[in-house]
């Protein structure tokens, strides 16, 4: 795969005659984390999904290691990126270590399929769920749940990791890691997109930052020139201050609260 695996040209996504994506251009780079951001509704599950190919567009282009998406054969789509959802529901009592072989099988019977043991092992640690491999997934937390399905797809071992929310249901520790995790891989030359709610933690860890609203993306570019108060003011339709943090000078985004709280 070159530098820029993945690509959207000008993708739109409509249901029902309503543009849910409208004319969004972007790319997801080798050996960078983007991170993803915007309000409710903005488009960002969408774009992640057409940009894994799981999602059709109405117009324009998503093209993976230079292809149109559409002509990749899904098995092939499967060893080129790895996507985790915002639900992982399981209808089956599975165990953790079977969930995180799953992450597995796009490989079977090739080379590839001599790593399974390794992956999945140093996905459990990577994810912190070695203890829990022999738990049903039923019977986990959300966020051990969480973590388990974040170890799936990091066993797939792809050039490309794409992340719905991988924090959403974690408390600050876990979100970290995760986080540590993503610029792991990145650093490994993987290209990692993660949509995210947290600002905090985009401007934190993301080397860029995408920011959609209504479905356009509004700004793309390094934290420093994205997350600023005016255009995050203007988007979330509500007031926030950023100020640099005082020992990594990385953007700290908090919102304005009334009443001296």
């Amino acid at each position: 795969m070159g530098l820029t695996p993945v690509e959207a040209a000008d993708v739109v996504v409509a249901v029902r005659g309503r543009r849910l994506l409208d004319g969004v251009s972007l790319d997801v780079r080798a050996g960078e984390v983007l991170a993803l951001v915007g309000p409710n509704g903005a488009g960002k599950s969408t774009l992640l999904a057409a940009l894994a190919g799981d999602r059709a567009v109405a117009a324009g282009v998503v093209r993976v290691d230079g292809r149109p998406v559409g002509d990749v054969r899904p098995l092939a789509l499967a060893r080129l990126r790895a996507v985790l959802p915002q639900r992982n529901p399981v209808a089956f009592p599975f165990t953790v270590r079977e969930i995180v072989t799953m992450g597995r099988a796009p490989w079977t019977g090739t080379p590839a399929e001599d790593e399974d043991d390794e992956a999945v092992a140093e996905a459990l640690d990577r994810a912190e769920v070695t203890a829990l491999a022999d738990r049903p997934y039923s019977e986990l937390s959300g966020g051990e749940q969480a973590r388990t399905a974040l170890a799936r797809v990091l066993a797939q071992r792809t050039p490309v990791l794409m992340l719905d929310e991988p924090t959403a249901a974690l408390d600050v520790r876990h979100q970290e890691q995760i986080m540590a995790l993503a610029r792991d891989r990145a650093g490994a030359g993987v290209a990692v997109l993660v949509v995210l709610h947290d600002l905090g933690l985009a401007a934190a860890h993301a080397d860029r930052v995408a920011v959609l609203a209504d479905g356009r993306l509004v700004a793309a570019g390094p934290p420093d020139d994205v997350c600023t108060a005016e255009l995050l003011t203007r988007v979330y339709r509500h007031e926030v201050e950023v100020f640099p943090h005082p020992r990594t000078g990385r953007p700290v985004v908090l919102p304005v609260r009334q009443g001296g709280l």
